[in-house]
């Protein structure tokens, strides 16, 4: 498909077998997967877990990043959670609809409140902050309030939340049309990336085509080498 294009999963420890050690040590064997085979980021979504509990995942998973792959290259975001973000010195966050705004987690994180100033020496200096957006006019939203880049959703049908409605590949169109990357989610499968891309989509996004599948597989079949 395309050299070029963004790969980004989304963790989701709850679909993996066993008791909650087996599960998290599921989750974090997939991201190494992830990290070693290039995958651009990586989304902490845990979102059951307590802060304590998600600040832990969080460390484990960025030194097993570390040692799996370029720590440049392989970018860790924790779910809305902009105080675990800092703590553990990821990437940055990912923000879901209706959260605070990028403009906000970014003047966190250059100290001008609470946990920023607390943790600004270990954390990145510029943060990632990805957005879900729903509509063209939320991702073109998420441009101007400087986000790094929109996660558009759902593109398509989802089997287990047939009452999603699909956004479909012309409003996904449209929302490339704003001033940043924009990464497809949501029913996205090996068949039906190249349309995503085709629209214009900078990326995919994923849960279950990354988790569910071998990563070196999916990152050769969408980067067609």
């Amino acid at each position: 498909m395309a050299e070029t294009c963004l790969l980004y999963y989304i963790t989701d420890r709850t679909a993996f077998p066993g008791d909650e050690a087996m599960r998290c040590r599921r989750l974090l064997e997939k991201i190494a997967e992830a990290a070693r085979h290039g995958v651009d980021y990586i989304q902490l979504r845990e979102k059951d877990l307590s802060a304590r509990e998600l600040e832990s995942l969080a460390r484990e998973a960025i030194r097993i990043i570390g040692q799996a792959g370029n720590r440049a290259t392989n970018h860790l975001l924790i779910n809305s959670r902009t105080d675990v973000a800092l703590a553990t010195a990821a990437a940055g966050v990912h923000l879901p609809a209706n959260d605070v705004s990028p403009t906000e987690v970014r003047a966190a994180w250059q100290g001008k409140c609470g946990a920023g100033a607390i943790a600004r020496e270990i954390s990145p200096q510029a943060p990632l902050v990805a957005v879900s957006c729903h509509s063209p006019q939320e991702v073109t939203q998420a441009a101007s309030n400087s986000a790094t880049f929109a996660v558009f959703a759902p593109v398509f049908e989802k089997k287990d939340t047939p009452t999603a409605h699909p956004t479909g590949l012309d409003a996904l169109h449209q929302a490339c049309r704003a001033k940043l990357p924009v990464l497809a989610l949501g029913g996205v499968t090996l068949q039906n990336a190249e349309s995503c891309l085709q629209a214009g989509a900078a990326g995919i996004a994923a849960i279950r085509l990354f988790q569910e599948n071998d990563i070196a597989t999916i990152v050769r079949e969408l980067r067609g080498h």
